[in-house]
């Protein structure tokens, strides 16, 4: 340490070890020596601190993180009224599972269950069990697809055994753009996933390409109402009649599990004449978000069948250890009723109209906002048809300069630039066969006003300026760079930088 450290802070170097020094209450908060030494990061502290300490400490990691609102990458909600916000708080101590001792919570589940088997047109319950109307509330829409596979699975291994046939070979067909949750469905429950590849100019499962991969082995279809990618819907009605097509032709029993983890909430408002739930017949099932379009904060999920003979009873478990039977169908056990009590005040508090109205205004912002990124005249839309209030881009291809030069910097470039306005716009590839594209996309949410669309679009603006008159290379560029530089004609330089990209002002 050299003299003029050594004066100013040689008396402040060495941590205290006096454990006795952790705060009293009559302490400032910034007085402690928690906010001049470093804290136990991967152990347990050695001794207790004062509530505002420890808040505080929290406090300082949050301050780091990005504003949720900005981020246009995130599907899930980040704003609710503040009486939600108070009533998630006066029940985040409930267990929703112990039905004996909260029966108004378990009710209001149910309340939500039935509001949603009417919003996808199940049919009413009948007189017998098996025609009963069966759902049940998720941690979210992850462990509602893999209570939804699972139903499709034991349902297909019943009947094979009836038929004395093997159950060995599983298998699921679903579009190679379905949300990773089902990817870890079939590594977790053994089941070969089926992947139908999609292209770039239809980032979607295309129904022509399901009877190559169906066989009597083949559990179900899986259809993504909205996709992950770029927001656009996938035809369930053609899926419904391709797979009745295949069942009649074949003797088999194929049904439909759609995944509309963002699109059961926005298509019943929008397109209510879109049949994509339980008004087409090989639809066993239906999964959604409630903590994304459905306007609660993470995480709720719901899944609902179209009635209790989808399930089979031995995925329906019961206990007694809470004082009563308790019958459990979910993946989990415990967890807080919070924010089913939350979906249930958004239910009564918005209605039908209340969420078509916010539907709307969502779609007119995306609409706004896909204009503006296409006057930029740096861009194409990825994908067409009916889809959620997103908007997915690329950059157009070989692109010039205004001076003739050509353009090398990529989507990831832009990302990387919206950083500097704190807006956090995802870039990334479609899937296997169409992964050589790049894209970026614009998730609308309920608390992104048409005022700060207009702000997004300006300062991507500012950043394609920027970015047109300095020399970013993507990672492809430099690639070829490297593979083409020749030391010898440039004796002053030695190598391309390693850099994913690198800039030259």
């Amino acid at each position: 340490m050299s003299d003029k450290m050594q004066e100013r802070f040689g008396a402040f170097m060495d941590p205290q070890n006096d454990e006795s020094a952790y705060g009293s209450a009559e302490e400032p908060l910034f007085g402690s020596r928690y906010t001049s030494h470093d804290m136990p990061k991967y152990e347990f502290p050695k001794k207790s601190m004062q509530p505002a300490v420890a808040a505080q400490l929290v406090r300082n990691m949050h301050q780091l993180d990005a504003n949720p609102r900005l981020d246009m990458a995130s599907f899930v909600t980040t704003w609710m009224d503040p009486e939600a916000t108070a009533l998630i708080a006066e029940t985040q101590a409930v267990n929703i599972v112990d039905t004996s001792q909260y029966p108004q919570c378990t009710e209001m589940e149910q309340r939500c269950i039935q509001m949603l088997a009417g919003l996808w047109n199940a049919p009413e319950s009948g007189k017998t069990e098996g025609e009963q109307r069966l759902g049940t509330s998720t941690i979210g829409s992850s462990e509602a697809c893999m209570l939804g596979g699972l139903a499709l699975k034991r349902r297909w291994t019943v009947a094979r055994k009836k038929a004395g046939k093997s159950t060995d070979k599983p298998n699921l067909i679903l579009g190679i753009n379905a949300q990773v949750c089902w990817e870890k469905f079939n590594q977790y429950f053994e089941v070969e996933g089926r992947y139908v590849p999609v292209e770039v100019d239809f980032p979607v499962m295309s129904v022509d390409r399901i009877e190559q991969y169906a066989d009597e082995n083949t559990i179900g279809v899986v259809s993504m109402f909205g996709s992950t990618y770029n927001g656009q819907y996938e035809d369930v009605k053609a899926f419904n009649d391709k797979v009745a097509e295949l069942n009649k032709k074949n003797g088999w029993d194929m049904r439909i599990h759609v995944d509309a983890a963002s699109g059961g909430f926005v298509a019943p408002f929008i397109y209510p004449d879109l049949e994509f739930d339980f008004r087409l017949p090989l639809v066993n099932s239906v999964s959604a978000s409630g903590h994304k379009y459905g306007l609660v904060y993470p995480g709720v999920g719901w899944i609902i069948w179209r009635n209790r003979s989808c399930v089979d009873e031995s995925l329906i478990f019961h206990v007694n250890y809470l004082g009563t039977d308790q019958p459990s169908l979910n993946l989990n056990f415990s967890k807080n009723a919070n924010m089913i009590v939350a979906q249930y005040y958004q239910f009564l508090r918005l209605g039908f109209e209340g969420y078509k109205k916010i539907m709307t205004n969502l779609m007119e912002v995306s609409a706004h906002l896909a204009k503006g990124i296409l006057a930029t005249g740096h861009f194409n839309l990825i994908g067409g048809g009916k889809g959620l209030p997103v908007v997915a881009f690329a950059l157009k291809p070989n692109r010039k300069s205004k001076d003739g030069d050509e353009l090398s910097y990529d989507e990831f470039d832009i990302m990387d630039r919206m950083k500097e306005f704190h807006w956090q716009l995802p870039a990334y590839n479609l899937p296997k066969n169409a992964e050589k594209q790049k894209m970026l996309r614009c998730v609308v949410r309920e608390d992104l006003s048409y005022e700060m669309a207009t702000d997004l679009i300006n300062d991507m603006t500012k950043c394609i300026e920027w970015l047109d008159h300095h020399f970013i290379y993507s990672e492809e560029k430099m690639k070829s760079l490297r593979q083409n530089f020749r030391p010898k004609d440039h004796p002053k330089h030695h190598h391309i930088g390693n850099k994913k990209h690198q800039s030259v002002c």
